[in-house]
């Protein structure tokens, strides 16, 4: 199935996001095409204030995750999905300024991604990869998405992200990734981090610790992950595929 012919869809009715989302639904068993464009303007989806679309067929964007697609199934044998593209919103301050522009939305079936037309290709591949490398680990284990803790998710994230600087090189890693020190991160480990590691997403100080909401320093759960990762596989000398079958704490099991 792979990706979606998306550019086809914007052409048409861009300036009608809700009607797209219409062909989405037997992608979300019980949600509505509104209550599916509302979710994915919260993870970046763009709102037709300007005509955008254009802008993206003239990076060629379905191309390009196109062959990485085919690049990653066969480097981390993962799964053949289908993979939405559309516009993210430039209007978003927070995304422009803590995600560069972009973002994803990974399922075990299926992939979502919201791009900029700023985007450049190296940082497409950057968002793709991260998101991919999530279905990837997502496969490996036979357990809901709506059962993975704070750990699970934070691991998740940290494979992803190190997956990125593996392949791209750190100048492409996200933002977040060197918000904080390893000192800093160790305490806020201890502090913040383990005593929540079991909350489930359904919990509200589930994204507050993920994202860095409230008291909580920003985008703690990703910056965290990235570097308890990246010293479990320094210090086992592993690769992000390797990572992917591991279970969360194991990983984090020295923290």
């Amino acid at each position: 199935m792979s990706i979606i012919r998306t550019d086809e869809w914007l052409l048409h009715d861009y300036e009608d996001p809700v009607g797209m989302c219409g062909q989405l639904t037997e992608h979300f068993p019980g949600a509505s095409a509104s209550e599916i464009y509302d979710y994915f303007v919260r993870h970046g989806m763009y709102r037709p204030l300007k005509k955008r679309g254009e802008q993206l067929l003239d990076q060629k964007v379905w191309e390009i995750v196109k062959q990485d697609e085919a690049f990653l199934q066969k480097e981390w044998g993962g799964p053949d999905i289908p993979i939405f593209i559309f516009p993210s919103d430039v209007h978003n301050e927070w995304l422009q300024a803590q995600l560069g522009g972009k973002s994803g939305l990974a399922f075990g079936d299926k992939l979502f991604l919201f791009i900029s037309p700023e985007n450049t290709e190296e940082e497409i591949k950057a968002i793709f990869t991260h998101e991919y490398n999530h279905v990837c680990r997502l496969n490996h284990f036979d357990k809901k998405e709506g059962m993975y803790t704070l750990l699970d998710t934070i691991v998740l994230e940290g494979i992803a992200e190190n997956a990125v600087r593996e392949r791209l090189g750190e100048e492409l890693t996200a933002s977040w990734a060197s918000f904080y020190s390893d000192k800093e991160i160790a305490k806020m480990w201890a502090d913040y981090i383990l005593p929540k590691r079991q909350l489930l997403r359904e919990e509200q100080e589930f994204q507050a610790i993920l994202f860095g909401h409230r008291k909580y320093p920003k985008m703690l759960g990703y910056c965290a992950g990235y570097h308890v990762v990246k010293r479990y596989m320094e210090r086992n000398s592993l690769s992000s595929k390797d990572l992917l079958p591991v279970e969360a704490d194991v990983i984090a099991g020295g923290n």
